[in-house]
């Protein structure tokens, strides 16, 4: 999903409950208090605090204060709704850059990305130093088909500079009615000259798994990204590949290469393919260990020599995977340095249709190696094309305000 890596998203949780009762506690506590600041009857000892740096209420009040300037004193009239969702935006956005708020529409688009199916041109896109570089176009894509690179620097949309705009806006921009066009203007390390595509939406099914039976009876299977329906796909690939030859298969290439991650739970349940026992991972929050993921008996390629490819754009669940291989010695991973994003986000739905992406765990290899901003470390080095231009490789380490 990194600025964002727009797919990563961690296991999406229903919250409702306490959680919510408390979202709805400290909403009603805001109306009560702007509506104080409206009337000038509001004061500096809410709820009997004996100072204002003491009060929990101390940065409600300078909310409020600000929300009845704004309305008050702005030279048009401001939209109250438009004005507390930025106010919220800017709050979250202000912990990391994976944790996000995300009004109904956004939402809604949120939930369609891990469903797999929308509407646009098929890239995966992050932001860096206000730039979009472009992670990996989808496979089969319109972009993908009109030869868009990993690397690939967006500069315009439609002719509109995208310098400087939020990513979550220009993603948006670039989906649309299947049928409907656009046009992406892309620098590219190397071309002297501005690239343009001139392409045309479709509807984009990510089918995330794709495998084939190489000689000698080596099964190569690609997860291109986790999301729901990975784990039974690869569990269909790896039944398909069995059933082309009455010869059993020698070895697996696992390739994880340009995945930018996905739902935690499915790349578990895939890592757990080719384990037979032993700690998949685990998460910590706040320095405890939250959860601890065990593997078990009778994985589809459990009994299987692997080797894992990565590069510098397999990211957070993608490198899970191959942590979680690597350590228990179940893999030889070769490729590339990885993104190096080693946090876990937890979804939550609020009233109203919205929902917030808030970081909450760390994950660890099992044995305890995090992989926040340092990534997986291959044992066989193969750096890329992309290492001749370094300044194109967007890492983890890269993003402003990211997790140590």
């Amino acid at each position: 999903w990194p600025g964002r890596l727009r797919s990563e998203r961690g296991r999406p949780r229903r919250c409702y409950g306490r959680r919510m009762r408390r979202f709805s506690s400290w909403m009603r506590t805001l109306g009560l208090i702007a509506a104080a600041f409206a009337g000038g009857a509001a004061t500096s000892h809410l709820a009997g605090a004996s100072t204002q740096a003491q009060s929990p209420y101390a940065a409600l009040e300078q909310l409020a204060r600000v929300l009845v300037l704004v309305e008050n004193q702005y030279v048009e009239p401001a939209q109250r709704n438009k004005i507390i969702d930025g106010a919220i935006k800017g709050m979250v956005a202000e912990l990391d850059p994976h944790s996000a708020y995300m009004n109904a529409e956004e939402f809604a688009q949120f939930q369609e990305e891990t469903g797999g199916t929308f509407g646009g041109v098929g890239i995966e896109v992050d932001a860096r130093d206000d730039n979009i570089t472009v992670i990996a176009p989808i496979e089969g894509s319109p972009a993908a088909r009109a030869g868009v690179r990993s690397g690939d620097q967006i500069l315009a949309i439609d002719g509109r500079p995208v310098r400087g705009e939020r990513l979550d806006k220009l993603v948006k921009i670039m989906r649309g009615p299947p049928g409907s066009r656009v046009k992406l203007t892309i620098r590219r390390q190397g071309v002297a000259e501005p690239l343009t595509f001139d392409l045309a939406r479709e509807q984009i099914h990510v089918t995330s798994v794709a495998a084939k039976r190489l000689d000698r009876d080596v099964a190569y299977v690609r997860l291109k990204q986790f999301q729901d329906g990975t784990h039974e796909e690869m569990l269909r690939a790896a039944a398909r590949l069995r059933a082309e030859s009455r010869a059993p298969l020698a070895g697996v290439i696992l390739d994880l290469r340009n995945n930018p991650g996905g739902l935690v739970h499915e790349a578990e349940a895939v890592a757990d393919e080719f384990l037979s026992s032993g700690t998949i991972y685990s998460t910590r929050q706040r320095s405890h260990v939250v959860d601890e993921a065990k593997a078990h008996d009778g994985g589809a390629f459990a009994s299987l020599p692997v080797v894992a490819l990565v590069n510098e754009y397999s990211a957070s669940a993608a490198e899970l995977v191959a942590g979680a291989l690597q350590d228990s010695g179940r893999a030889t991973v070769v490729g590339a340095t990885t993104f190096g994003k080693g946090s876990v986000q937890t979804i939550y739905e609020l009233p109203g249709g919205a929902g917030v992406r808030l970081t909450t765990m760390r994950y660890y290899t099992p044995k305890g190696r995090s992989i926040q901003a340092q990534g997986i470390r291959p044992d066989v080095v193969i750096e890329s094309a992309q290492q001749q231009f370094p300044a194109t490789i967007l890492r983890e380490q890269d993003l402003e305000g990211h997790l140590p």
